[in-house]
Protein backbone atom coordinates (compact mmCIF):
# COMPACT_ATOMS: atom_id res chain seq x y z
CA UNK A 1 0.00 0.00 0.00
CA UNK A 2 1.13 3.28 -0.53
CA UNK A 3 -0.10 4.97 2.80
CA UNK A 4 -2.44 6.75 1.85
CA UNK A 5 -6.26 5.55 3.54
CA UNK A 6 -8.80 6.41 1.67
CA UNK A 7 -11.95 8.59 2.91
CA UNK A 8 -15.04 6.32 3.03
CA UNK A 9 -17.21 7.98 4.70
CA UNK A 10 -20.60 9.34 3.04
CA UNK A 11 -20.62 13.64 2.30
CA UNK A 12 -23.64 14.51 4.79
CA UNK A 13 -27.28 14.80 2.72
CA UNK A 14 -28.45 18.76 2.61
CA UNK A 15 -32.04 18.97 1.52
CA UNK A 16 -32.50 20.39 -2.01
CA UNK A 17 -32.54 24.42 -1.92
CA UNK A 18 -36.16 25.13 -1.72
CA UNK A 19 -37.02 26.80 -4.98
CA UNK A 20 -40.55 26.64 -5.71
CA UNK A 21 -40.81 28.51 -8.76
CA UNK A 22 -38.13 25.64 -10.61
CA UNK A 23 -40.29 22.93 -9.19
CA UNK A 24 -43.57 24.45 -10.32
CA UNK A 25 -41.92 24.67 -14.05
CA UNK A 26 -40.40 20.63 -13.89
CA UNK A 27 -44.14 20.06 -12.67
CA UNK A 28 -45.83 21.43 -15.41
CA UNK A 29 -42.79 20.25 -18.23
CA UNK A 30 -43.83 16.38 -16.69
CA UNK A 31 -47.57 17.56 -17.48
CA UNK A 32 -47.11 19.05 -20.51
CA UNK A 33 -44.56 15.87 -22.05
CA UNK A 34 -47.59 13.18 -20.28
CA UNK A 35 -50.26 15.23 -22.58
CA UNK A 36 -48.19 14.98 -25.42
CA UNK A 37 -47.26 11.11 -25.48
CA UNK A 38 -51.25 10.67 -24.46
CA UNK A 39 -52.09 12.93 -27.94
CA UNK A 40 -49.99 11.00 -29.51
CA UNK A 41 -51.24 8.07 -28.35
CA UNK A 42 -54.65 9.29 -29.50
CA UNK A 43 -53.45 9.99 -33.34
CA UNK A 44 -53.17 13.09 -33.08
CA UNK A 45 -50.32 14.71 -35.03
CA UNK A 46 -50.32 11.32 -37.35
CA UNK A 47 -50.15 11.83 -41.10
CA UNK A 48 -52.96 10.85 -43.47
CA UNK A 49 -52.27 8.17 -45.62
CA UNK A 50 -53.52 10.40 -48.55
CA UNK A 51 -51.24 13.27 -47.36
CA UNK A 52 -48.00 11.68 -47.17
CA UNK A 53 -45.67 14.28 -46.47
CA UNK A 54 -42.61 11.62 -45.49
CA UNK A 55 -40.17 11.92 -42.22
CA UNK A 56 -40.28 15.76 -42.38
CA UNK A 57 -43.95 15.67 -41.53
CA UNK A 58 -43.60 13.22 -39.20
CA UNK A 59 -40.87 15.70 -37.21
CA UNK A 60 -42.77 18.91 -37.43
CA UNK A 61 -46.29 17.03 -36.13
CA UNK A 62 -43.97 15.55 -33.41
CA UNK A 63 -43.59 19.56 -32.73
CA UNK A 64 -46.62 20.69 -33.30
CA UNK A 65 -48.60 17.96 -30.73
CA UNK A 66 -45.80 18.96 -27.90
CA UNK A 67 -46.90 22.36 -28.36
CA UNK A 68 -50.07 21.82 -28.17
CA UNK A 69 -49.69 19.85 -24.99
CA UNK A 70 -47.61 22.82 -23.65
CA UNK A 71 -50.85 25.35 -24.18
CA UNK A 72 -52.62 22.62 -22.28
CA UNK A 73 -50.79 22.88 -19.28
CA UNK A 74 -50.77 26.46 -19.62
CA UNK A 75 -54.28 26.99 -19.59
CA UNK A 76 -54.53 24.38 -16.29
CA UNK A 77 -54.01 21.05 -18.24
CA UNK A 78 -55.61 18.43 -15.86
CA UNK A 79 -54.48 19.10 -12.83
CA UNK A 80 -51.41 17.12 -12.79
CA UNK A 81 -48.59 19.72 -12.85
CA UNK A 82 -50.31 21.21 -9.76
CA UNK A 83 -50.82 17.67 -7.76
CA UNK A 84 -47.31 16.85 -8.34
CA UNK A 85 -46.14 20.48 -7.24
CA UNK A 86 -48.06 20.12 -3.81
CA UNK A 87 -46.86 16.25 -3.30
CA UNK A 88 -43.44 17.32 -4.10
CA UNK A 89 -43.25 20.45 -1.93
CA UNK A 90 -44.96 18.92 0.75
CA UNK A 91 -41.98 15.96 0.88
CA UNK A 92 -39.37 18.82 0.43
CA UNK A 93 -40.92 20.52 4.08
CA UNK A 94 -40.90 17.73 5.37
CA UNK A 95 -37.02 17.33 4.54
CA UNK A 96 -36.07 21.01 5.78
CA UNK A 97 -35.03 20.75 9.30
CA UNK A 98 -37.43 22.85 12.02
CA UNK A 99 -34.92 25.76 12.95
Amino acid sequence: MTGITPNLSVPPRHPPPRNEAALREVTRALEASFLAEMLRSAGLGKTPESFGGGAGEDQFSSLLVQAQAEEMVKRGGIGLAETLFHALKEQMDDQIPAR
